[in-house]
Protein backbone atom coordinates (compact mmCIF):
# COMPACT_ATOMS: atom_id res chain seq x y z
CA UNK A 1 0.00 0.00 0.00
CA UNK A 2 0.85 3.68 -0.28
CA UNK A 3 0.79 6.44 2.07
CA UNK A 4 -3.03 7.74 0.47
CA UNK A 5 -4.13 3.80 1.01
CA UNK A 6 -2.56 3.67 4.25
CA UNK A 7 -4.71 6.50 5.18
CA UNK A 8 -7.77 5.53 3.86
CA UNK A 9 -7.61 2.33 5.53
CA UNK A 10 -7.79 3.48 8.47
CA UNK A 11 -11.46 6.14 8.29
CA UNK A 12 -13.69 4.46 9.25
CA UNK A 13 -17.08 3.85 7.17
CA UNK A 14 -18.82 5.96 5.59
CA UNK A 15 -16.56 8.26 4.93
CA UNK A 16 -13.23 5.98 3.51
CA UNK A 17 -15.88 5.12 1.03
CA UNK A 18 -16.50 8.64 0.02
CA UNK A 19 -12.94 9.69 0.37
CA UNK A 20 -11.77 7.00 -1.58
CA UNK A 21 -14.04 7.84 -4.58
CA UNK A 22 -12.28 11.46 -4.97
CA UNK A 23 -9.09 10.26 -4.62
CA UNK A 24 -10.29 7.08 -7.86
CA UNK A 25 -11.68 10.48 -9.69
CA UNK A 26 -8.33 12.13 -9.39
CA UNK A 27 -6.47 9.17 -10.14
CA UNK A 28 -9.17 9.45 -13.58
CA UNK A 29 -7.70 12.33 -13.98
CA UNK A 30 -3.63 11.78 -13.43
CA UNK A 31 -3.45 8.02 -13.97
CA UNK A 32 0.59 8.13 -12.89
CA UNK A 33 0.10 10.40 -10.17
CA UNK A 34 2.11 8.64 -7.09
CA UNK A 35 1.19 8.27 -3.12
CA UNK A 36 3.50 10.37 -0.51
CA UNK A 37 3.17 13.24 1.39
CA UNK A 38 2.93 16.93 2.05
CA UNK A 39 2.68 19.23 4.52
CA UNK A 40 2.01 16.26 6.87
CA UNK A 41 -0.75 14.60 5.00
CA UNK A 42 -0.94 12.23 3.01
CA UNK A 43 -1.45 13.06 -0.81
CA UNK A 44 -1.38 12.29 -4.16
CA UNK A 45 1.46 13.46 -6.32
CA UNK A 46 2.19 14.37 -9.93
CA UNK A 47 5.80 15.29 -11.41
CA UNK A 48 6.62 15.06 -7.48
CA UNK A 49 4.55 18.18 -6.05
CA UNK A 50 1.86 17.64 -4.02
CA UNK A 51 -1.22 17.21 -6.04
CA UNK A 52 -4.53 16.85 -4.02
CA UNK A 53 -5.08 15.65 -0.26
CA UNK A 54 -8.36 14.13 0.43
CA UNK A 55 -9.07 13.74 4.19
CA UNK A 56 -11.28 13.31 7.15
CA UNK A 57 -11.86 15.08 10.45
CA UNK A 58 -14.01 15.48 13.39
CA UNK A 59 -16.51 17.53 12.00
CA UNK A 60 -16.44 17.19 7.66
CA UNK A 61 -14.42 15.34 5.07
CA UNK A 62 -12.12 18.00 2.90
CA UNK A 63 -9.98 18.05 -0.30
CA UNK A 64 -6.84 20.10 -0.38
CA UNK A 65 -5.64 20.92 -3.66
CA UNK A 66 -2.42 22.43 -2.35
CA UNK A 67 -3.59 25.79 -4.33
CA UNK A 68 -5.66 28.59 -3.47
CA UNK A 69 -6.43 28.87 -7.27
CA UNK A 70 -7.57 25.64 -7.73
CA UNK A 71 -10.51 26.38 -5.27
CA UNK A 72 -10.92 29.70 -6.57
CA UNK A 73 -11.11 27.70 -10.03
CA UNK A 74 -14.14 25.85 -8.81
CA UNK A 75 -15.77 28.58 -6.51
CA UNK A 76 -18.50 29.34 -8.35
CA UNK A 77 -19.85 25.44 -8.28
CA UNK A 78 -19.23 25.39 -4.56
CA UNK A 79 -22.76 26.51 -3.18
CA UNK A 80 -23.70 24.81 -0.52
CA UNK A 81 -20.13 23.71 0.43
CA UNK A 82 -18.07 25.44 2.97
CA UNK A 83 -14.74 26.49 1.48
CA UNK A 84 -11.51 28.69 2.32
CA UNK A 85 -8.11 29.53 0.65
CA UNK A 86 -6.80 26.03 0.40
CA UNK A 87 -9.68 23.65 1.27
CA UNK A 88 -13.16 22.71 0.42
CA UNK A 89 -15.80 21.29 2.79
CA UNK A 90 -17.91 17.80 2.09
CA UNK A 91 -19.63 15.41 3.68
CA UNK A 92 -20.98 11.97 2.97
CA UNK A 93 -24.31 12.99 2.42
CA UNK A 94 -22.97 15.61 0.81
CA UNK A 95 -20.18 14.99 -1.13
CA UNK A 96 -18.15 16.75 -3.72
CA UNK A 97 -19.31 16.43 -7.35
CA UNK A 98 -16.96 14.65 -9.28
CA UNK A 99 -16.64 17.44 -12.30
CA UNK A 100 -15.38 19.71 -9.54
CA UNK A 101 -13.04 17.21 -8.10
CA UNK A 102 -11.37 16.69 -11.74
CA UNK A 103 -11.74 20.31 -13.05
CA UNK A 104 -9.62 20.80 -8.79
CA UNK A 105 -7.12 17.63 -9.91
CA UNK A 106 -6.51 19.45 -13.92
CA UNK A 107 -6.52 23.32 -12.42
CA UNK A 108 -3.28 21.91 -9.91
CA UNK A 109 -1.59 19.82 -13.08
CA UNK A 110 -1.48 22.81 -15.29
CA UNK A 111 0.46 24.63 -12.30
CA UNK A 112 2.54 22.25 -11.64
CA UNK A 113 3.11 21.67 -15.70
CA UNK A 114 3.51 25.57 -16.07
CA UNK A 115 6.25 25.64 -12.65
CA UNK A 116 8.30 22.51 -13.92
CA UNK A 117 8.55 23.59 -17.79
CA UNK A 118 9.52 26.77 -17.62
Amino acid sequence: MGTVADYLAGVDEPDRTTLAHVVDVARDVVPDATEGTSYGMPALLYRGKALLSAMASAQHLAVYPFSPAAVTAVEPRLDGFSHAKGTVRFSTEHPLPDDVVRDLVATRVAQIDAQLDR
